[in-house]
């Protein structure tokens, strides 16, 4: 099966629109922008990430032999227009916020611009690729907020929706603040620390269950975590005493126990107090399970024992907001100003750029979504990426955006982190821009009338 779908990865109205264009043989340059409608219920801010899938996708964008040979086949489209299609290949400009950034409602975080039939073929894709990852940051940015100095690991690999949903997952988390995921793909592909303990069927397929822990820490001697839970948890917890003084005459350490089911702070509680009372107190506590911000937050009000968890699949599936209202949307055609109109859709004209302003206490105060070529106004957040469709910057590694993602974080007041937050962060559109839309609308209005029939 291929697993590859290549740049047909997109909706049918992409290529129909271009052919479109392609006939009435306009291609000029267009100026795209990718934007959130509204925050998801609760969330007072998003996590900007996928930039480095958006620009890998951009840069090798092509038509195959094979799959020119399939629009062929398919009748929809004339030999003209697919013959155009060999040479496709993007020659653009793209500016973005940086991944690891947080914003807000309606500021553009990604600016494409290029001939339209260029900067069109994108949108299916760029909008795929940016609105999971954005979900699944912004939700373990939010973990990483709820457990504060505990161990987060991604747990989500088996719950996400598909083998690529599995990998920008595991990046998105360790971008936003996690420790590291137990996709053993994701650390040879992006160097995401892999963590992982033992299943339930290790210890069902041995007759003892302190035989099974035995086996595990000989087997795994630097990585000894023991899951106490298949039978009876408190039971399980008292072995450990016999089994850590026979492992010790090897140099062998319990370095955690973990929990997966049940109460699992009453666990914990007792689980401690056993570790503790049988000299295992350097033996760490971790958990998982239906674990999401909410349960983190509840663990960390009741102080709850436990060292670190293990949050999978109603994080990978971003199970409270699984879908965002974005769009990608042309603001410029031919070098004159568009927008859209459609009710509760309506859109802000003209390539823009966003700017941030700072308080005195370090913590940001306001944005202002202004005209591209006005003076700042604060630190300008859209940086250019790609340029006559080139990159023009390196790569950030995740480590650096790690380490940046947590500075926006401690300077977003926190009020807007709040998990059910009911305030709006600040976001301003420019005089300029105000003043772009109402020449845009009558520009607009007088084509339209243009249009009427007489007896209209």
């Amino acid at each position: 099966m291929q697993t590859d779908p290549g740049i047909l990865l997109t909706d049918l109205y992409q290529l129909t629109m271009l052919q479109g264009y392609f006939k009435s043989n306009m291609d000029d340059r267009a100026v795209f922008e990718f934007f959130v409608r509204k925050l998801p219920l609760g969330r007072g801010y998003l996590v900007a990430a996928g930039l480095a899938s958006v620009l890998d996708y951009v840069q090798h964008a092509r038509f195959t032999p094979q799959e020119l040979r399939w629009l062929q086949e398919c009748g929809r489209f004339d030999n003209a227009f697919i013959n155009h299609l060999m040479d496709f290949h993007f020659t653009g400009d793209v500016y973005a916020m940086p991944e690891g950034t947080v914003f807000f409602p309606n500021e553009p975080i990604l600016r494409v611009s290029a001939p339209i039939s260029q900067a069109q073929l994108l949108e299916t894709r760029v909008i795929n690729l940016l609105q999971y990852q954005i979900l699944v940051a912004t939700k373990a940015s939010r973990c990483v907020t709820a457990a504060p100095g505990k161990l987060l690991v991604d747990f989500g690999l088996r719950r996400a929706h598909g083998a690529e949903a599995g990998m920008l997952a595991a990046r998105s988390c360790y971008l936003a603040g996690f420790a590291g995921s137990s996709n053993v793909a994701a650390e040879r592909l992006y160097d995401i620390p892999a963590y992982g303990t033992m299943a339930h069927s290790f210890i069902e397929a041995h007759d003892s269950e302190l035989k099974s822990f035995e086996n595990f820490a000989r087997a795994q001697p630097d990585n000894v975590v023991l899951l106490i839970d298949t039978y009876d948890t408190e039971v399980a917890a008292r072995k450990l005493a016999a089994l850590a003084r026979r492992l010790d005459q090897y140099g062998i350490r319990i370095k955690a126990v973990r929990l997966d089911s049940g109460d699992l702070d009453q666990h914990a509680r007792c689980v401690r107090d056993i570790l503790d009372s049988t000299g295992l107190s350097e033996v760490t506590i971790f958990a998982s399970g239906s674990i999401d911000e909410y349960e983190l937050a509840k663990f960390t009000q009741a102080g709850s024992p436990i060292d670190g968890f293990g949050v999978g699949s109603k994080l990978d599936t971003s199970d409270d907001a699984p879908y965002l209202d974005c769009a990608y949307k042309l603001v410029e055609y031919a070098g004159v100003a568009r927008r859209k109109h459609s009710e509760h859709k309506a859109t802000l004209p003209g390539a823009k750029q966003v700017y941030r302003r700072i308080g005195k206490s370090a913590l940001m105060c306001e944005d202002i979504i202004a005209l591209e070529k006005e003076s700042p106004l604060g630190e300008a957040l859209l940086q250019a990426v790609m340029i006559g469709g080139k990159r023009v910057t390196e790569d950030y590694t995740l480590r650096e955006i790690r380490r940046y993602h947590s500075q926006q974080i401690q300077a977003l007041p926190v009020v807007y982190k709040s998990l059910r937050a009911q305030d709006t962060y600040p976001v301003k559109v420019s005089e300029a821009l105000h003043k772009l839309g109402e020449e845009t609308d009558r520009y607009i209005a007088g084509h339209l009338k243009l249009e009427l029939p007489s007896e209209l």
